[in-house]
């Protein structure tokens, strides 16, 4: 962490900035990866692993608050869907001087609120994730608060991986458009290359 690029001064926090940030933490990582869909992929993100970082959280959560500043968004609270969206949810919460709550799965795997937390009818809210890819969990977060009386105003990300095809209702600010190639297995030039496939979080190095 010697690298005169960080620091909690940085003041010009745009998408290249975000992605060389997210490679030298090891969060966005180039490669042959198979996913826990089982999919193959050439590219594999995991935020937590820049987010661990205050000094780099806090300058991109403050660029994703100019925003939705900027497009007239004045949410009353913030909600980040756990696990991914709890960090950058509660930072983004911080930055827009508001509360920051998240959701949960519960024992059948439906996503609640939990430990006290409430939404009033009538509440604007932005949901806070690190990752939207398909947009099926946001859109079933944005349901739950919906039926609660909430207005849902955007959803504000760090990366989008949807290309486009989240299915959103509603508006999507994200600070860096992720481009991954996916492959069934039987279908994966990579794999037909001879290049060897890593399951993340059992790497032992980088994969770039």
């Amino acid at each position: 962490m010697t690298d005169q690029f960080y620091t909690s001064a940085i003041t010009a926090f745009d998408a290249a900035t975000l992605e060389y940030l997210l490679r030298q933490e090891d969060a966005l990582l180039s490669g042959h990866f198979r996913l826990s869909s089982g999919l193959h992929s050439d590219t594999y993100v995991q935020c937590a692993r820049f987010l661990r970082r205050p000094d780099l959280a806090a300058p991109a959560a403050a660029a994703l608050a100019v925003q939705l500043e900027a497009a007239g968004l004045k949410p009353d609270v913030v909600v980040g869907p756990a696990m991914g969206g709890v960090v950058i949810g509660y930072e983004l919460a911080r930055q827009l001087r508001v509360p920051g709550i998240f959701t949960e799965r519960d024992a059948d795997g439906k996503m609640i609120l939990r430990r006290g937390f409430t939404i009033e009818p009538g509440e604007k809210v932005v949901i806070a994730e690190d990752v939207v890819t398909t947009g099926k969990s946001t859109l079933e977060v944005a349901k739950l608060l919906r039926e609660m009386g909430a207005e849902v105003l955007a959803v504000a990300s760090l990366i989008d991986r949807t290309g486009g095809k989240g299915g959103l209702d509603f508006p999507h600010f994200a600070l860096l458009q992720v481009q991954a190639a996916t492959f069934a297995p039987e279908n994966c030039p990579m794999c037909a290359a001879g290049v060897p496939v890593v399951k993340p979080g059992s790497r032992p190095e980088k994969a770039f």
